[in-house]
């Protein structure tokens, strides 16, 4: 099967915490938080075509990478969460969408961070259609965040631009299409600098029968690198709240 998932190291009485990339993002940063979210065993989604996944074939649509990870990725019986930022926050919802479509287990609550309500008109352009040069510099000036070291390598650039492309198209190629409301609880993160808005972020609410909770964070689009701890610290709460809500342990 896929290596879909990277897992830290299992935890006693820890929830399962499934974080799904950013656009061009790799499962990476999120084994970071493996080491400060002390309630959580953290599950980083790896995406085809990146590091170690690199021969396998991108899905060209939301569709497409939705059925593939629902169908492959080992989700557990139990209570779980569910946390997903930009790009990461529409799959993670679709996800959710999927697994409830085919009554399976749903997450406990579903987090998701710096994404305006899907239903909401996308307002970028076709991104992924531009030479590779072009779609790095116009990621790095909507929303910053692709590192020094990655702009100045050759090598690096061709990698970074192939997965921006890749999740770009899937992206930009995304038409939501109308539901029942999940009936699970929604958690908002938002960066205060972001493009997006506070009522864009709201706007979630539409989307749950469950009941919605808004936060934003000082900082940008990844406002959670910028100030880690504080979105952490939410997390935590999440997480306390959802072994809360149930007799035995996560």
């Amino acid at each position: 099967m896929p290596d879909w998932l990277l897992s830290g190291a299992p935890r006693a009485a820890a929830c399962d915490l499934y974080c799904f990339p950013h656009g061009g993002g790799t499962a990476a940063e999120y084994l970071r938080w493996a080491r400060d979210l002390r309630t959580a065993r953290v599950h980083a989604v790896q995406l085809p075509g990146r590091v170690p996944r690199l021969t396998e074939a991108v899905p060209g649509s939301m569709r497409e990478l939705v059925e593939a990870f629902v169908t492959e990725a080992p989700l557990p019986a139990g209570r779980f969460v569910f946390f997903g930022h930009s790009l990461g926050a529409l799959f993670a919802y679709e996800v959710t969408r999927a697994l409830a479509a085919a009554g399976r287990p749903l997450p406990a609550r579903l987090v998701v961070s710096g994404f305006r309500a899907p239903h909401l008109p996308y307002p970028g352009g076709q991104l992924h259609r531009l030479p590779d040069d072009e779609l790095l510099d116009a990621v790095a000036r909507l929303h910053g965040g692709l590192p020094d070291e990655v702009l100045a390598s050759a090598e690096l650039r061709e990698l970074a631009a192939g997965a921006l492309r890749a999740d770009y198209r899937v992206l930009e190629t995304y038409a939501w299409q109308a539901g029942q409301p999940l009936p699970v609880p929604l958690t908002v993160f938002g960066g205060e600098d972001d493009r997006i808005t506070a009522d864009e972020l709201a706007a979630w609410d539409e989307h749950t029968s469950a009941g919605t909770d808004v936060r934003r964070f000082p900082g940008g689009h990844f406002y959670l690198r910028e100030r880690p701890v504080p979105v952490q610290r939410a997390l935590a709460a999440v997480l306390a709240t959802v072994r809360a809500e149930r007799s035995t342990p996560c």
